[in-house]
């Protein structure tokens, strides 16, 4: 668990993840420092919590491109959640450069900022589609995977950085049961990419889980991964329409998407322990570490290792099984 009244950063504090963050957080007694760059966010983030946050919720306006801006909101702050990103693969495809600015420069940044704030820890969260990325937007939270890991190779300052990485959350802003459950409301054909398309899936409390287990393990340089199902999108689509036939329109890829993605690649898999429900991948940069944390790696030793990479076209769950995945998340 983490301390009591521990104070912490959340950057894009008004997203999807970022704002079920902030709530977990101040239902747990902590101060928050909520970061987001909109204010009609921050301010309906506040109208929502401010019964339960006592005055622990502070609102901070701001963009991760701002380093300076990052300094003084991570000011007193033991722990930072940077969930703040470009994640939409489409529109980052079509606005390359403005993706790079904000998920790694700004990444960048906020290595930078909770470096010289002193800051305990941090946890960066990223996607499936950093694994082996054929999207800009993949290809950028991969730097900003390597990023944070590599922030841990320097002597001299306190701060540990580690990672988390998600399949698709479900029901998070713009995702694809969203867009489903607008489709069957009025009446529409489901847009499927095509039918072969596989992914992971994760609920909104899982992903909150891992950002906290994360946090409560690192050693630095980790990145932790729950184990969550896999399953095509005709199964995802049969079991949010009840089961019923259903109508659908095969609208085809758009660009940088993958027809599967992946967790842990075939590299990282000899590296990658599993303990309980949590694959930890461990870095392959880990002689570049102070002795110290290389010294704390060897409470993975005794955790078994992949033997193959994990990918979401494998061990599909059935309908019946994605509809327990959707009940349990409470979105049927």
């Amino acid at each position: 668990m983490l301390p009591e009244k521990t104070r912490i950063l959340v950057t894009g504090g008004c997203g999807s993840v970022g704002s079920a963050l902030v709530q977990r957080l101040l239902e747990e007694g902590h101060t928050v420092c909520a970061f987001d760059q909109s204010e009609d966010g921050l301010f309906k983030l506040e109208q929502e919590l401010k019964d339960k946050a006592n005055g622990r919720l502070k609102l901070f306006l701001g963009n991760v491109r701002d380093e300076n801006r990052l300094r003084r909101a991570m000011e007193g702050v033991q722990l930072v959640f940077h969930c703040a990103a470009l994640k939409h693969v489409y529109l980052s495809e079509y606005n390359p450069f403005e993706a790079m600015l904000t998920n790694i420069d700004g990444t960048n940044n906020v290595i930078q900022a909770a470096v010289a704030a002193e800051v305990e820890r941090v946890v960066i969260t990223s996607s499936d589609k950093a694994v082996n990325p054929t999207s800009t937007m993949g290809a950028t939270k991969l730097l900003g995977e390597r990023l944070f890991v590599a922030a841990n190779h320097y002597a001299g300052h306190k701060t540990r950085f580690a990672c988390v990485r998600f399949g698709n959350v479900l029901n998070s802003n713009g995702s694809v049961l969203q867009i489903f459950k607008r489709q069957i409301e009025n009446k529409l054909p489901l847009t499927i990419t095509s039918t072969e398309m596989t992914r992971f899936y994760i609920s909104m409390d899982q992903a909150v889980d891992l950002c906290i287990t994360a946090s409560e393990r690192m050693i630095g340089g980790e990145i932790f991964v729950m184990s969550m199902g896999s399953s095509d999108i005709m199964s995802l689509a049969k079991a949010i329409s009840d089961n019923e036939e259903f109508n659908y329109t095969e609208i085809g890829h758009k660009p940088g998407e993958k027809l599967y993605e992946e967790l842990v690649t075939e590299s990282e898999a000899p590296r990658t322990a599993f303990d309980g429900s949590t694959y930890i991948v461990l870095p392959d940069t880990m002689d570049m570490m102070p002795a110290n944390i290389r010294d704390e790696y060897s409470v993975y030793n005794e955790h078994p290792k992949l033997s193959a990479p994990l990918r979401s076209d494998e061990d599909l769950l059935s309908v019946a099984d994605v509809k327990k995945m959707l009940f349990s998340a409470g979105l049927l």
